[in-house]
C-alpha cells in the first residue's frame, strides 16, 4: 500500500476526550467560522484544553490531506489585512467610531478571501491578545505596521480548521493526553501577558505608518505594494 504523504498528524483541545467530531457543531464566532479547531503542536493544545481550575485533553488526529483543498493563509500568498478580513467576517468587534464600521465594510468588500470554498484553513489564532490588536487597528488606533509587528508578539501559534465534511470524512482518532491545569494553565496566562506586555510596550513608540482611516482615504487594494512588502 502506499503511504500517504500527505498524511498530517494535528491535535485538538478540549474539556474532554472526543473520538468522533461532528461536522456542523461549534460556535460560529471563532476566528473562521464554524469548524473543528487545531493545531500541529501537542503543548499549545494542552494549553488550548485547560480552563481555570479544570484540566483538559489534547486529542490526537491524522488526517489525509491528498484530496482537501487548503487555504493556507501563511503561505506568502496572503496578506494580514487578507487574514483581518476573515476575522471581521466572524468575529464580533467593538465598533467604536463611524471609521471602524466603514473600516469593516470596506475590508470585507475588498480583502476577504472566498475561504468558505475550502476544506481546511491554516493561519494565526486570534487569542485574546491578538484579537485585542486586530480591534485597535480596526478602530484606528494603531498603524497596519504595528498591527503586523503584534502578530509576531507571544508566540500563538498557527490553527489548522476543519471547515468542510469531506475534511471531517478524511480524520481519524489516534490517542490523546491529559492536559494539567496546574502545568498547562500558568503557561497559557503567561503566553498571553508576555504579548500583550510587548504590544504596549511597542505601541507606545513611533506613531508612523499607514492607520486604517489611510486604507480608506486612499482606497487600497489587494494588490497595493504597500501591503506586499508587510509579510504576514
Amino acid at each position: 500500500m502506499r503511504k500517504d504523504s500527505k498524511k498530517k498528524t494535528i491535535y485538538h483541545g478540549s474539556a474532554g476526550i472526543i473520538e468522533t467530531p461532528t461536522f456542523g457543531k461549534g460556535n460560529v464566532n471563532n476566528d473562521y467560522g464554524l469548524g473543528f479547531y487545531c493545531t500541529y503542536d501537542p503543548e499549545l493544545a494542552k494549553e488550548w484544553a485547560v480552563g481555570k481550575g479544570r484540566d483538559g485533553y489534547a486529542n490526537r488526529y491524522s488526517i489525509s490531506e491528498e484530496e482537501l483543498s487548503i487555504l493556507n493563509l501563511g503561505d506568502g500568498n496572503y496578506n494580514i489585512l487578507n487574514w483581518l478580513s476573515v476575522l471581521v467576517d466572524n468575529r464580533i468587534f467593538k465598533v467604536k467610531s463611524e471609521v471602524a464600521m466603514d473600516a469593516r465594510n470596506y475590508l470585507l468588500g475588498n480583502f476577504l478571501p472566498d475561504y468558505h470554498k475550502y476544506d481546511v484553513i491554516r493561519g494565526y489564532r486570534a487569542d485574546d491578545s491578538y484579537f485585542a490588536f486586530a480591534n485597535d487597528f480596526l478602530n484606528n488606533v494603531i498603524t497596519l505596521e504595528k498591527l503586523n509587528y503584534a502578530m509576531s508578539l507571544g508566540n500563538l501559534g498557527e490553527q489548522y480548521v476543519l471547515m468542510s465534511q469531506r475534511a471531517f470524512d478524511n480524520l481519524s482518532f489516534e490517542g490523546w493526553e491529559l492536559a494539567s491545569n496546574e502545568i498547562y494553565f500558568p503557561r497559557k496566562e503567561k503566553r498571553d501577558w508576555e504579548a500583550r506586555e510587548s504590544y504596549f510596550k511597542y505601541r507606545t513608540l513611533s506613531t508612523e505608518g499607514h492607520y486604517m482611516i489611510d486604507i480608506l482615504r486612499e482606497k487600497w487594494r489587494n494588490d497595493d505594494e504597500r501591503i506586499q512588502r508587510i509579510i504576514y
